[in-house]
């Protein structure tokens, strides 16, 4: 069993209760309503804005040559063609540059992404990664479970899946996951209980951002 094994286990829970949500599922079958849908749109673009966050502070932290340049690969290609992307996959549910550009982070957004860059910042490279994966490596999972079934009818939907269970998507994941069994060997058992407890609560954000572009959300006065 090898450190993210471990992780995954621990978090198998909410990762099961995810494939169950609503959401998902709407999405699988094409049965999601589209004002739900671009709820979402509209908070993931948020999301990455600080997502791209998070690989400034990996060039930054890497121990390799290799990871640096990996890192900032990613980097570059989140902030300077994913978002160009969902830009463009925005325009298909009417939703213009100027609606997410203008867009306030809801609730469960902001504290989700304040977790994560704070981590980034204040923890060791493996505290960045247990964070980081159960968004790049749980999207792997959900899109490639969705993919088994039949494709929605609504294309926009069926491209959703299709992008998230590629090869390109996929391999990502694995190289984060080889990369922080790699930084973390050898830790110690406070050190992995660390770990597990970043990889859940990121895994329980990432629950809630499906029930909060479910219900929809909003800041009390």
């Amino acid at each position: 069993m090898t450190l993210t094994d471990d992780l995954h286990a621990a978090a198998t829970p909410i990762w099961d209760a995810q494939l169950e949500h609503p959401f998902v599922r709407g999405l699988g079958d094409g049965s999601l309503d589209v004002e739900r849908f671009k709820r979402w749109v509209l908070q993931d673009y948020r999301y990455l804005m600080e997502f791209a966050r998070i690989f400034a502070w990996a060039v930054a932290k890497a121990d390799r040559l290799a990871s640096m340049s990996w890192y900032a690969m990613v980097l570059d290609l989140t902030l300077n063609t994913e978002m160009g992307l969902h830009r463009s996959y925005a325009e298909r549910f009417g939703i213009t540059t100027d609606d997410l550009e203008a867009t306030p982070m809801w609730p469960t957004t902001r504290a989700y992404t304040d977790f994560l860059v704070r981590t980034s910042a204040d923890g060791d490279m493996a505290d960045l990664l247990a964070a980081l994966l159960p968004c790049a490596w749980g999207y792997v999972h959900i899109a490639k479970h969705l993919a088994k079934g039949e494709p929605p009818e609504d294309q926009r939907y069926a491209d959703w899946i299709q992008q998230y269970a590629s090869d390109e998507f996929a391999q990502a994941a694995e190289w984060l996951k080889a990369e922080l069994n790699r930084v973390a060997a050898g830790a110690s058992d406070e050190k992995r209980a660390r770990l597990t407890e970043l990889f859940v609560i990121s895994s329980r954000y990432e629950w809630q951002f499906w029930e909060m572009c479910w219900h929809g959300e909003a800041w009390e006065p």
